[in-house]
């Protein structure tokens, strides 16, 4: 049995993330407060492909790991011995990739009896808001939205978590990344579609809104896609057009993010809507769903923009949390692509 270091709280926590194409570690004290926050992007790499290359990614982790962790330390001023617990994403996300992260963790955590949780990356994205220096008051409904996952959330407590709906296929990040592609303007889509937006107009094209039901927090980002791709097609001489077929998908992503994150918040009569997740960086959503919840009296609370994106800082904060509770991994912590949630509080594998 691995001996633990007994230590009633948490001051620094060292977080790791690999469970895509970043590798990323951080510092955090006492849950709120960011010692350091490396992130070691692959953008570069998977560029050509159009996409992340599971394989490419998994040995990238494998180089950077070590070099990431030593420059979190030492930027947080502090040495491998003063860490109180280490946390580290160990799903859902790319097995192999996840298996650097979580392998590198467990070894460390181990040489020095330190405490080990592993983290549900979606959970981190949610963290991130307590990161803030203003974070919302429980209860608030959270909306997720990155390139892997689109979720809703009524969040009652830091680990305490609702699940209120999902989407049925693509994820609006996927979706950014897909039309993208359709679009020949590479990857990742999310960026690059939000900056040729800016020299568009979204109203002289309608591409459709899918909400399925109304009453319900799911979303469908597929169709979106599909519709695009015809545009395309059947327009290909309009190549002057990109700027404006963009700024007409962004809409159309944006309007039913926007109006799902109000509805669901209305639903819970929650007052604090939290926007986490990569495409929370989008400045169009960032701005539309600023307006509609001051026109229905709620306080939309977003992360900067370094911690949208996935990164080590959030995963600290939320082992932060799970290491006070005592929910500690062992050694033979394994890794999980896909999340299965429950219809009651918190989401299990």
């Amino acid at each position: 049995m691995t001996k633990i270091r007994n230590s009633k709280r948490y001051n620094l926590v060292l977080g790791i993330e690999t469970s895509c194409d970043e590798t990323a570690a951080a510092v955090t004290s006492e849950g709120h407060t960011i010692l350091s926050n490396v992130v070691w992007s692959q953008v570069t790499i998977h560029h050509p492909y159009g996409g992340v290359v599971p394989e490419l990614a998994s040995r990238k982790h494998m180089e950077k790991i070590v070099p990431v962790v030593e420059t979190a330390l030492a930027m947080a001023g502090v040495d491998a011995n003063s860490i109180d617990g280490v946390a580290v994403t160990c799903g859902p996300g790319l097995v192999g990739a996840l298996l650097v992260g979580v392998s590198f963790a467990k070894a460390f955590a181990y040489a020095r009896g330190l405490p080990l949780t592993g983290v549900n990356h979606v959970h981190g994205h949610i963290a991130a808001i307590y990161l803030q220096p203003d974070p919302p008051p429980f209860p608030f409904v959270a909306l997720l939205a990155s390139g892997g996952h689109t979720n809703l959330y009524y969040v009652t407590e830091p680990m305490e978590f609702e699940h209120m709906g999902q989407t049925r296929d693509d994820a609006a990040g996927e979706a950014f990344d897909k039309v993208a592609k359709v679009l020949g303007l590479g990857y990742p889509g999310g960026q690059i579609i939000d900056e040729l937006s800016q020299k568009g107009d979204p109203e002289q094209i309608h591409f459709p809104r899918v909400f399925l039901d109304k009453t319900g927090f799911d979303f469908s980002f597929s169709g979106i896609k599909t519709a695009v791709a015809r545009y395309v097609s059947a327009e290909k001489e309009k190549m002057s057009e990109f700027p404006d077929i963009a700024a007409a998908f962004q809409e159309a992503v944006v309007d039913v993010l926007v109006q799902k994150g109000i509805s669901a918040a209305r639903a819970k009569a929650c007052e604090h809507l939290a926007l986490v997740g990569g495409v929370a960086s989008n400045r169009r959503l960032r701005e539309l769903m600023t307006k509609a919840a001051d026109e229905a009296g709620i306080a939309v609370h977003i992360p900067g923009p370094e911690l949208c994106t996935d990164n080590a800082a959030m995963i600290a904060t939320m082992g932060y949390h799970q290491l006070s509770e005592g929910k500690n991994a062992p050694l033979d912590l394994d890794v999980y692509s896909k999340t299965k949630h429950s219809g009651r509080l918190g989401v299990v594998r």
